[in-house]
């Protein structure tokens, strides 16, 4: 009797497990504690570097895990005229654009994701 117990105990484990393990295939492993799908990633048209004559680069704390390098780069990608390239390894975001920012500019959409950002650098 008590071998069955155990035994069914160790099966029960054993499928919250895999369920587990399932979903972190699926869904990757979050950090943010949402466990949902990723963003759909925001893709730029214009990828031609000629066209961006401002380049940045940022850095931005509180990026763990691709989900918020996803959230970062999909919200200053939806600015208009914005080429952002989130580099996670690094923590940093290499940003093009067309018109000028300014670092009030990148703070505010940096915040508004959740996110803090550090260095503001301007590359020529």
């Amino acid at each position: 009797m008590g071998t069955t117990i155990i035994l069914l105990v160790l099966i029960v484990v054993c499928v919250i497990a895999l369920s587990s393990i399932k979903r972190r295939i699926k869904y990757g492993s979050s950090c943010c504690g949402t466990h949902d799908a990723p963003p759909a990633k925001i893709r730029v048209r214009d990828k031609n570097a000629a066209h961006y004559p401002y380049v940045y680069e940022l850095t931005v704390d509180g990026m763990h895990c691709s989900n918020c390098a996803r959230r970062v780069e999909n919200a200053l990608n939806s600015k208009s005229g914005v080429w952002a390239t989130v580099r996670l390894e690094k923590k940093s975001v290499l940003v093009r654009s067309k018109t000028p920012f300014e670092k009030k500019d990148f703070s505010g959409i940096i915040t508004g994701e959740g996110y803090t950002l550090l260095n503001f650098s301007v590359n020529s």
